[in-house]
């Protein structure tokens, strides 16, 4: 029940961000007759400090943050896991090397990492899906590294190798597709973190730009207002905390779903 309640509220945000650019918003249309107006049949969610509607503005975040979620996501996907893969595939000396490049990279908080990229690249979104990215790889990383650690004796990886197949093609079409599992359900997790962070970087000043919305500059701006206006912080802070909320739930109920030993022990 949760999973399924979790996957309406994520395709609800989903189908927001991809039709908001077609929907009749005024996001950023000033009108100084609304400053602060209360929720009502007109605004929904009331207006902000400058008058604008907040319910176009959180549409408009929920596409920010999902144009940032799905390319931090991908791009950490597509450098961590096959470097993963090969580090253990490889040993030695190579393997040596990329692991100590994790844990330097661990040894940071991953956000703060972030926000020094951010602030020496520039505010933008390119920029912060670029800085995202160079600190997200590290999770599939380590991970696809220890389970590829656990399947690279499997008999058929193992067949192929004997066979005469190329490394890295044992890794891409064997390795690879026997972890895709769990990679599944750290990518699932890492969406809720680029939304986090996404959210955290405009909070800071160093993600997107005015005019243009993000549910971190929306609760930035909504926290001078708290006693006359609640409902600009309140709206942009329960989006992003049901859009993350779900996405762990939803996390959640794959691992479930994915781990053999899980579904054995239910029967």
């Amino acid at each position: 029940m949760r999973g399924r309640v979790a996957l309406a509220v994520l395709l609800g945000w989903a189908g927001l961000a991809l039709v908001g650019h077609w929907l009749p918003l005024a996001a950023n249309r000033v009108d100084l007759a609304h400053i602060l107006a209360a929720p009502g049949p007109d605004t929904w969610l009331g207006c902000d400090d400058l008058g604008r509607p907040v319910w176009d503005r959180l549409v408009a975040g929920a596409s920010v943050s999902l144009l940032v979620a799905v390319p931090v996501v991908g791009l950490s996907l597509l450098i961590g896991a096959p470097l993963g893969a090969l580090s253990a595939w490889w040993g030695g000396a190579a393997d040596h090397v990329i692991t100590r490049l994790i844990d330097i990279f661990l040894a940071f908080p991953g956000l703060l990492l972030a926000i020094a990229l951010a602030g020496t690249l520039g505010p933008g979104i390119d920029n912060v899906v670029v800085a995202l990215a160079a600190v997200g790889w590290v999770g599939f990383a380590r991970l696809a590294r220890a389970q590829a650690l656990s399947v690279k004796t499997r008999d058929h990886v193992q067949a192929a190798l004997a066979l005469g197949v190329g490394e890295t093609r044992i890794v891409f079409r064997h390795l690879l597709p026997l972890i895709a599992a769990p990679l599944t359900v750290e990518a699932t997790f890492a969406v809720a973190g680029a939304v986090t962070a996404e959210a955290g970087l405009s909070f800071l000043g160093l993600g997107v730009q005015p005019p243009t919305a993000s549910w971190g500059s929306m609760i930035r701006d909504g926290t001078r207002y708290m006693l006359v206006a609640p409902h600009l912080l309140l709206a942009p802070g329960i989006a992003l905390a049901l859009v993350v909320l779900s996405v762990n739930l939803l996390g959640d109920h794959l691992r479930d779903r994915l781990d053999v030993r899980e579904r054995a022990s239910l029967r």
